[in-house]
């Protein structure tokens, strides 16, 4: 009688994991970030905020779960800004949504080095990094990167 409860558990638990091997299937595709667009909010002397936006395409059947959002950006050599942000939203399948991230920095710290960058008059690169986490049960990560030139003459208004 034991060895019969013991066979049957065991083909129920190997049952329970070729289940659950199965059910992520290989069908599954990565869902796209972009940055949409990079909104000033308030610029102060001491403290600047712009709203990040960004969209998720999610091209899978399922609804896709988003938890939270490591990100940083970077002026040329210069560290702007490095935080975090928890979001809990979900997008649906086939579908695509825009997230608001709120970033804070201070360019103070940096006045001199991007002073000195932006009177080169050359092109100053940007890069935007970001990790999104998704998922509730089964976890996976989105990565963004995405950079760019600003050029300074660009900023001077006319």
């Amino acid at each position: 009688m034991r060895t019969l409860a013991r066979l049957l558990t065991l083909s129920l638990l190997l049952g329970w994991l070729a289940g659950c091997a199965s059910w992520g299937g290989d069908t599954w595709r990565e869902p796209q970030l972009h940055l949409l667009e990079v909104e000033p909010v308030k610029v102060r002397l001491h403290q600047q905020e712009f709203i990040l936006h960004l969209r998720v395409d999610n091209p899978n059947d399922s609804r896709l779960f988003i938890r939270h959002l490591a990100y940083s950006v970077r002026l040329g050599d210069l560290l702007l800004a490095d935080d975090e942000a928890s979001l809990w939203r979900s997008v649906g399948g086939h579908a695509r949504r825009t997230f608001k991230i709120t970033v804070r920095t201070n360019l103070w710290q940096h006045l001199k080095p991007l002073a000195k960058l932006l009177k080169s008059g050359q092109p100053v690169q940007y890069q935007l990094r970001g990790e999104l986490a998704t998922g509730l049960i089964v976890h996976r990560n989105l990565h963004l990167r995405q950079r760019g030139e600003i050029i300074p003459g660009d900023l001077n208004p006319e």
